[in-house]
């Protein structure tokens, strides 16, 4: 049974990693992401795997694995807090050196990873963001890798494409504080042209689920 504290998001977001909990008690406001393939109960309600929800004052049970993200809407005006957002983490391009974002007006927290799990957040302050179409992975060595993204502040849309091309869009859904969107990666792990396109400015959680066998290679780029 773990409870551990992530640090990626103070000042400005709470997250903790739940494993293997029977109970586990929100005081407060909170989204709950579920990572484990078995339901997150609560209430008479459930998460099944990869879904998300805003909850409030109750206890979360059968945890085996799940993020929760507190501070959402712990702000009283929400451009000055996406300003001190801004002030605080760097710019994607100037992390991560993808032509894609150069000169996007993203910004992106530290990244962690525990095990096989990856999170970092994202916030998106340009409307639109244009922040590029996209299906490879390159920081993943092996086939397999599993992502998807968690609105947190703001909000946006992931859209796909079946070519590198937003006139070839098949699918588009809207992202709320508390959503998350449906997998878009096949049984192969492939994925279809994508991005992230903003409405209003926007932070979000990327959660990145690295197969086994990525873990050693990792470890020595690291």
């Amino acid at each position: 049974m773990t409870v551990s504290a992530i640090n990626i998001g103070r000042p400005f977001f709470d997250i903790t990693l739940i494993e293997d909990e029977a109970t586990f008690a929100v005081r407060g406001s909170a989204i709950v992401l579920n990572l484990s393939q078995s339901p997150l109960r609560l209430e008479q309600q459930q998460l099944s795997s990869l879904q998300s929800a805003i909850v409030r004052r109750t206890a979360l049970r059968e945890v085996n694995w799940a993020v929760v993200i507190e501070g959402f809407e712990s702000f009283d005006e929400e451009a000055a807090f996406c300003a001190e957002v801004r002030r605080t983490w760097p710019s994607a391009f100037d992390v991560r050196k993808e032509e894609r974002l150069r000169g996007v007006e993203h910004y992106m927290s530290p990244k962690v990873r525990i095990g096989e799990v990856g999170l970092s957040l994202y916030h998106s302050a340009s409307v639109p963001l244009k922040v590029g179409l996209h299906r490879d992975h390159p920081f993943c060595p092996v086939p397999g890798f599993r992502e998807v993204h968690t609105q947190l502040v703001g909000f946006g849309k992931m859209q796909q494409c079946r070519e590198r091309d937003l006139s070839t869009m098949y699918l588009e859904e809207y992202l709320a504080p508390g959503a998350t969107h449906r997998p878009m990666y096949d049984a192969q792990g492939q994925y279809p042209w994508h991005q992230y396109e903003t409405i209003t400015p926007s932070i979000f959680m990327a959660v990145e689920l690295l197969p086994a066998a990525a873990l050693p290679l990792l470890e020595k780029t690291n």
